[in-house]
């Protein structure tokens, strides 16, 4: 037999069998016999057709209302949902089982769940985080209800991972402060960009002090409190040199060995030539 004829046989039979498997599903998907359609709607789930399985399982949840399956219809659902890639519909989903069956047989996994499809939708840290937001919450939500969980590490990770974005996403901030220095285009309300930088880094280091990222923020307000000192008017000069100097001092004694160390060195210098200057004129 030639491989044009093989070829040709071999798409007939594929062609036949997805013709057969979609004929199957329309009949299932347009019968009236509800348990049949749920028992193939956990076998599609069971075998990864997800598509199908959450297309029977989004009419079953209503037909099935008050029954005994009921709650797992609309977990699976919802797991489908996940594992198909439409996070924000699983979410829903996972919020709608634990509303519903808060002591459910799949209410710790639900519960679990949503912050976990929550956490797929974040985006990377230079965007809006509102959805990180959400999910921290919808995690920590998970560890107040269920605090000995068998996903309680898991869990307690994601919040590790989410704040993260939280932190970098401020960093960012004051580094877009910092980098649009002297321009005032965007200080529509006063003040400057040094110090939004500086407050914002600020803030970060109060409500992240643990974060891996501290040393980046309190570089930010060095260089920010220097720059500050810098570009004064003379009635300021003065004493924003001076705390630049002290701003410095505490950098060296909280990271000793920083690879900023010597810039830091360099502003002390700067900022003891300038106040020598303005104390011995004063």
């Amino acid at each position: 037999m030639s491989m044009k004829k093989l070829f040709f046989i071999s798409t007939i039979c594929v062609a036949l069998l997805f013709g057969s498997c979609a004929s199957e599903f329309n009949a299932v998907y347009k019968s009236t016999d509800t348990n049949y359609r749920y028992e193939y709607a956990k076998e599609c789930f069971f075998k990864g057709k997800y598509t199908r399985a959450i297309t029977l399982l989004n009419d079953l949840i209503v037909v099935q209302k008050g029954t005994e399956n009921a709650q797992e219809s609309l977990y699976m659902l919802a797991m489908a949902q996940y594992k198909s890639g439409d996070y924000e519909s699983a979410a829903q989903a996972f919020k709608r089982y634990v509303q519903s069956y808060p002591k459910g047989k799949y209410a710790e996994l639900a519960s679990y769940y949503v912050g976990e499809s929550l956490f797929m939708c974040t985006p990377e840290p230079r965007l809006d985080q509102s959805q990180t937001v959400s999910a921290i919450a919808s995690f920590q939500e998970f560890l107040d209800l269920f605090p000995d969980a068998k996903l309680k590490n898991s869990a307690q990770n994601r919040l590790f991972e989410l704040q993260d974005k939280l932190v970098k996403k401020e960093l960012y901030s004051a580094q877009l402060y910092y980098d649009l220095g002297p321009y005032f285009g965007n200080c529509t309300s006063g003040g400057n960009n040094y110090e939004a930088c500086i407050i914002t880094a600020e803030n970060a280091l109060k409500d992240y002090p643990y974060s891996s990222l501290r040393e980046n923020f309190a570089v930010l307000v060095m260089k920010s409190k220097f720059e500050l000192a810098e570009q004064s008017v003379e009635e300021k000069r003065l004493e924003r040199y001076q705390d630049a100097e002290d701003e410095c001092y505490g950098f060296i004694n909280e990271y000793p060995d920083s690879k900023q160390r010597p810039l830091a060195e360099k502003f002390i210098k700067k900022c003891k030539e300038v106040t020598k200057t303005g104390e011995s004129n004063s």
